[in-house]
């Protein structure tokens, strides 16, 4: 139920290659308007900064009056402003960053910097309601993959693992590429390895039990690599389905397999997946069943809310309001490199 005495909070996303404006009521999603800028970057093969800051730039007013004339409010009726003020590349957060201080500044509300990663774990609480205390927290995208220990989300996330080199969704972009089925590489693998045999190539899986929470896909992604260039020279076809499938595999068991450790060893029952990758079918169906024998509760947001939003954003301000934190102040920076343990700048 929304209630008008609840703070009303619009929230905006420019880490990457969407724009995102999201406006909330306490829990309650009223707007999440993006404008994409994938298609731009696609016949680079992967995502150009600059391309990416100028997208921003064109597509911040008419994304912000999009979400206003969705939630049918107007800029006076928002209570506090949130904004990803990193990580993520910085010329595009600098956009986001600049354009809130602007709103903020003028209508004389409290802005809140803060971090992408923890609103990728906040944004659940829009579907599945308040966030178990403590619960575990695994996001996957382009640039993450992450394992978080999250006792409050609005003031104490605490990383226990992450990727010491690709991360898994651009493992998937680079695999991809590698088959030629284009850019982005997540959901295209996604519909392929549904055609294909999951067990047909042993794949290896990097750091699987070496003790850590972290995570590696470059071998992966060399062995799969190696693998194609080994059918080419032998003038054999290349199965596609077979080597998406099989690839895929192997980067869902590493992620689900250390996730649920994560669980156990922290005696958390509740696991929250979130993040692009996060939309992957195979990564939700394997994670749903290994949670299910172990007694571990699921939650993984619905597709839209995966990928980079506004939404989000405005749902990790939200809790921060709710939880009488301290807004940022008008000279936050943007913070490329920001740690998951800043939740707001």
């Amino acid at each position: 139920m929304i209630r008008d005495s609840e703070p009303l909070v619009l929230g905006i996303e420019t880490s990457c290659d969407e724009t995102g404006v999201g406006i909330v009521r306490g829990t309650a999603l009223l707007a999440d308007a993006i404008a994409s800028s994938v298609d731009q970057h696609a016949r680079f093969g992967g995502v150009v900064p600059e391309v990416a800051s100028r997208a921003h730039l064109e597509a911040m007013i008419p994304t912000v009056d999009r979400a206003l004339a969705d939630a049918g409010v107007t800029l006076r009726d928002v209570d506090a402003l949130a904004v990803t003020a990193g990580p993520g590349l910085p010329g595009a957060l600098m956009v986001g960053v600049a354009a809130a201080k602007a709103i903020a500044l003028s209508l004389g509300k409290p802005l809140y910097g803060v971090n992408h990663l923890a609103a990728h774990v906040a944004v659940d609480q829009l579907e599945h309601g308040p966030l178990p205390k403590p619960c575990v927290a695994l996001l996957v995208s382009g640039g993450h993959s992450s394992l978080l220990l999250v006792p409050d989300v609005a003031g104490d996330v605490r990383s226990l693992g992450a990727t010491v080199d690709d991360a898994a969704g651009e493992a998937f972009d680079k695999v991809a590429r590698l088959l030629d089925l284009g850019f982005p590489g997540g959901p295209v693998i996604d519909r392929r390895a549904r055609e294909g045999d999951r067990d047909a190539i042993a794949f290896p899986r990097g750091k699987y039990d070496d003790g850590t929470y972290d995570f590696s896909f470059s071998g992966l992604k060399t062995a799969v690599a190696r693998w194609v260039e080994a059918r080419e020279r032998a003038g054999e076809p290349v199965p596609v389905a077979d080597v998406a499938a099989s690839f895929q595999e192997a980067v869902v068991d590493v992620l689900v397999h250390k996730a649920l450790r994560a669980c156990r060893d922290h005696g958390v029952r509740d696991l929250l997946i979130g993040g692009g990758v996060a939309a992957n079918s195979r990564l939700r169906a394997l994670a749903q069943e290994r949670c299910d024998a172990a007694g571990v509760r699921l939650r993984v947001p619905r597709p839209k809310l995966c990928t980079d939003n506004g939404a989000m954003v405005a749902a990790l301000g939200a809790e921060m309001v709710a939880a009488g934190v301290a807004p940022s102040d008008l000279t936050l920076p943007a913070d490329s490199s920001l740690p998951i343990e800043t939740i707001r700048v």
